[in-house]
């Protein structure tokens, strides 16, 4: 591993040891749905995060799916919940392994990251109301998300000199645009199925709040 991986490996479980207090273990140790939800969280992102499109190898795009995770489960589980994700993905060497660092900070905590603060923003300044939830927090978030994640790995590979900024823009930037719309409707469709069927399981969703009950 070189300095720059072992860098972000520290930093990606310093940010984890920070997230995961006692109490929140104990809640999650207490309680088999939050554990079920994890788990299966974990799982269902390996299919997306396997089905990839890329012209150079650490220039992929694929979905996320992790709006919707913060949104079910916290920023603090939504952390957590994708580790389990990378291991799977790195041993059957979808990713390297040593890159685990850098796929949990740009990867995984800059899009959980973006997704909550847009959440926050939504519950603070705007009405709360279904519509607002489901179009600003869901569906946009995931396109925001996305794209804070594409222009991340983009810096990250021009300014290690990977690749030259001109291949970046061509072969990755150019791809990022298509993948907009199905990310925010992927994200939408999930968090409409879970409000209206398994709105006990949403962490982030008051009936009392965003129906009037």
């Amino acid at each position: 591993m070189s300095e720059g991986q072992v860098a972000a490996l520290l930093l990606w479980l310093v940010l984890l040891a920070f997230s995961l207090n006692a109490s929140l273990l104990r809640t999650l140790h207490a309680n088999p749905l939050y554990q079920h939800l994890c788990l299966g969280s974990a799982i269902v992102l390996v299919p997306l995060w396997t089905l990839r499109a890329g012209l150079h190898e650490g220039l992929e795009i694929h979905f996320l799916g992790l709006t919707s995770l913060t949104l079910l489960l916290g920023w603090r589980l939504a952390l957590l919940a994708p580790c389990l994700t990378l291991l799977i993905l790195s041993a059957f060497d979808v990713t390297e392994l040593a890159d685990i660092g850098w796929q949990g900070l740009i990867g995984v905590a800059m899009p959980v990251a973006t997704s909550w603060l847009l959440f926050l923003a939504t519950w603070a300044w705007l009405p709360r109301h279904l519509f607002v939830y489901l179009f600003v927090a869901a569906f946009l978030g995931g396109a925001i998300s996305i794209s804070v994640k594409v222009i991340a790995s983009a810096l990250l590979m021009g300014m290690s000199g990977t690749y030259p900024w001109h291949t970046i823009s061509a072969d990755y930037l150019s791809i990022w645009p298509l993948l907009l719309f199905p990310e925010a409707l992927l994200n939408g469709m999930t968090m409409t199925l879970l409000a209206v069927y398994r709105p006990h399981w949403v962490n982030t969703f008051f009936d009392r709040e965003y129906l009037g009950r």
